[in-house]
């Protein structure tokens, strides 16, 4: 199998940085997470925060620690580096080979999304930010890793879209669509098309900071030697 990722993020309209981070890191064990955090408010002091969140879950992931612990740790360092006065949203997508699972870790607002080619599924429960009370912990799911899964989450810039400007969100039942219409194949495709959607709501100008992380699991291409490719765009 291969386990592709899609990201896509953008600034909130008129400010220079994203109070959105993501990043990957690889497993020791074999797989792949992507993490997406959401810095309170907007701007360099929210980049901060969300910088200070992804990078300390990845050293922790790269070290070995489970998905689970690896919320726990970095609420507890942003608890007290920040002394208990800002939160951010955290949110792990990992494809671990040791287990032969993808796992989620939510602590946000927002929902992570499943398409496999027998269903299709919402993990929507409640579950507070990191970074500000003293007990949290995160809900964690673990599937079965399987060909033509896609797995898709995103931060609140994307869920409040268009509520500015129409007062009316945008739905998910869209964004559900956008998933079903497309394969595994194209994850950064996935991520691109929910980003449209959502700018097209807010007229071209984001009303938030927006990031969109889509992982995909495929049958690979082709036996032999494996290559692990990576490609970025990074506007300037």
């Amino acid at each position: 199998m291969e386990v592709r990722i899609g990201i896509a993020k953008t600034s909130k309209y008129a400010m220079q940085y994203c109070g959105d981070s993501c990043d990957i890191a690889e497993r020791p064990h074999g797989g792949i997470s992507a993490i997406i955090a959401d810095g309170q408010g907007n701007g360099l002091a929210a980049h901060h925060t969300s910088s200070l969140v992804v990078n300390k879950a990845a050293s922790l992931l790269a070290d070995g620690t489970r998905d689970g612990a690896v919320a726990r740790a970095v609420h507890d360092y942003l608890y007290a580096v920040k002394d208990r006065k800002v939160s951010c949203t955290l949110a792990l997508v990992s494809a671990d080979l040791e287990s032969e699972t993808v796992v989620i870790s939510r602590n946000t607002n927002c929902p992570a999304i499943v398409k496999t080619d027998e269903y299709t599924a919402v993990y929507d429960e409640s579950v507070s930010a990191i970074g500000v009370n003293r007990h949290m912990k995160p809900i964690v799911y673990e599937l079965p890793m399987t060909p033509g899964m896609v797995i898709v989450t995103y931060t609140d810039g994307i869920a409040h879209a268009g509520k500015k400007r129409k007062g009316e969100e945008a739905s998910i039942d869209k964004i559900i669509e956008i998933i079903e219409k497309n394969d595994a194949s194209d994850p950064e495709f996935i991520a691109r098309s929910i980003m449209e959607y959502a700018l097209t709501l807010d007229q071209e100008q984001a009303g938030d900071d927006m990031t969109i992380v889509v992982l995909s699991v495929v049958e690979r291409q082709r036996a032999g030697v494996k290559i692990e490719e990576i490609r970025v765009t990074y506007p300037c």
